[in-house]
């Protein structure tokens, strides 16, 4: 007999949850209490070479393949995310990013221009809000929208549900975007794509806009009947945490997330040149491989994240709990045949943070509504097409409202910069160009301003009294 089983059951079922999405929570409850932590050891797995996993860039010749397969194919969008570490209290997707549009405006038109299915996987708490958005929107093929589930925090020690009257909804947790699987096939959303003709899903996040269809990959993908495809980009130093993939001494490729990765194994895992691959978290399934392997198991068995927590995560005192979670990439171990592809680092491009909504939002990119975002080509032709490294005081960019009041007139051209470091309260007039490696720099309480059509070109520090830029930096553009 498992304890508290049966009240986890009871709770999901009164909670209105699918008997699918209940079976695969009491499956990962039954390995937690069995003693199952979820880790992934560096003694089974083994790195991946190069050659092992073919670049994109070889893959042009299956443009054409790919555009007969747009019909049977539907761009799955992961829309549960709030922002909330950018002080976001809405749909992150409902953001504005690029020229005057969000995440979603963007969506919607790629897909009116490209006549392709769209649907979006929302969460309890964007689902309302999204909505609300389409209807104002009004497109012309509104996306398909399904909900991802939740699954009950673990009181640690006792493995008991959580009782917590001051917020019932924290009681709760999101299952990891794993969930897609489960929640595709539940709601019937798999069933309706499949009776609709379409037979390959390209899933990614609303907040990476470098991850549109590409037509190449998609007729790589369709030609060969691959049940599954996870692109991943090669590591830098920056991307060290990135969940890797690698290669399971059984034979099949898997993906280890940080959280998989067992304290002694630390070392190896951020080891770039040992694991050189990250998942970027643009998949794609074949969606008849996906319900034959539901049909067989009756669950989607992913490797299981236990993430411990506290009840009130804003509450360091509020009560240990254990999260289950899941991550989609971790598929790729359930089916056989499954492959990788070296992806350009422009499909890899997602707002988390101020910082990279700076970079997203700058002439470092160009948007195309057919395309979405790329890596502006003047700043390729000067050997800049590295992701630019952008650090803000984040007293003062931390969330989005503070940016926002901090560059009134819009982003300072950064196409020719390398990276930009700001200390302190500093305040952007209209064009202003930073170029190369440049930190600016404000000790002082008063906000200073650095001035329209400054060029900086080099550190800029700001003496505590002075509110504008210091003599020696370009106040003209060359």
């Amino acid at each position: 007999m498992i304890p508290h089983l049966g009240e986890f059951t009871a709770k999901m079922a009164k909670a209105g949850l699918r008997p699918l999405v209940c079976d695969t929570f009491a499956h990962y409850y039954r390995k937690l209490v069995g003693g199952a932590t979820g880790l992934i050891h560096d003694v089974d797995i083994l790195p991946l070479a190069p050659a092992d996993v073919p670049k994109a860039a070889v893959l042009e010749h299956y443009a054409e393949a790919g555009r007969r397969a747009l019909s049977q194919t539907v761009r799955i969008v992961l829309n549960g995310g709030l922002g909330t570490s950018m002080g976001l209290i809405g749909p992150k997707s409902l953001l504005k990013v690029k020229r005057g549009r969000s995440f979603l405006e963007i969506l919607l038109r790629q897909a009116e221009l490209t006549n392709s299915r769209l649907a979006l996987m929302n969460s309890f708490n964007t689902h309302t809000a999204t909505l609300a958005e389409l209807a104002r929107l009004k497109p012309s093929r509104p996306p398909l929208c399904f909900l991802q589930h939740k699954f009950p925090k673990i009181l640690q020690g006792e493995f008991a549900p959580v009782r917590w009257p001051a917020n019932r909804e924290l009681e709760w947790n999101p299952p990891g975007h794993g969930d897609v699987y489960a929640a595709l096939y539940a709601s019937g959303m798999l069933q309706k794509l499949l009776d609709d003709g379409v037979r390959h899903a390209f899933i990614c996040n609303s907040d990476n806009l470098g991850a549109a269809i590409d037509e190449a990959l998609l007729g790589y993908f369709a030609e060969n009947r691959f049940p599954f495809m996870m692109e991943v980009a090669e590591k830098t130093p920056a991307d060290v945490k990135g969940g890797h993939l690698a290669r399971h001494r059984n034979g099949r490729l898997i993906l280890r997330e940080s959280a998989q990765c067992p304290r002694e194994d630390l070392a190896a895992f951020l080891d770039i040149r040992r694991y050189r691959f990250f998942n970027t978290n643009n998949i794609w399934v074949n969606l008849e491989y996906l319900e034959a392997l539901i049909a067989k198991h009756r669950i989607i068995d992913l490797a299981m994240i236990v993430n411990p927590k506290t009840v009130d995560p804003r509450d360091e005192k509020s009560p240990p709990v254990y999260q289950i979670e899941t991550a989609m990439g971790s598929a790729i171990s359930l089916f056989e045949g499954a492959v990788a592809v070296n992806v350009p680092r422009a499909r890899f491009l997602p707002v988390k943070t101020c910082n990279d909504l700076l970079a997203v939002r700058s002439d470092c990119f160009v948007y195309s509504e057919r395309e979405g975002l790329r890596i502006n080509p003047v700043r390729e032709s000067t050997g800049r097409n590295e992701t630019i490294r952008i650090s803000l005081d984040a007293k003062y960019y931390g969330n989005f409202d503070q940016m926002e009041a901090r560059f009134p007139a819009g982003e300072p051209s950064l196409v020719e910069c390398d990276a930009l470091t700001i200390h302190g309260d500093v305040h952007f007039e209209s064009d202003v160009t930073i170029r190369g490696a440049v930190t600016i720099t404000n000790p002082g309480s008063t906000p200073a301003v650095v001035k329209r059509k400054t060029v900086v070109d080099r550190d800029l520090n700001f003496h505590p009294t002075l509110q504008s830029n210091p003599a020696g930096i370009s106040s003209q553009p060359d």
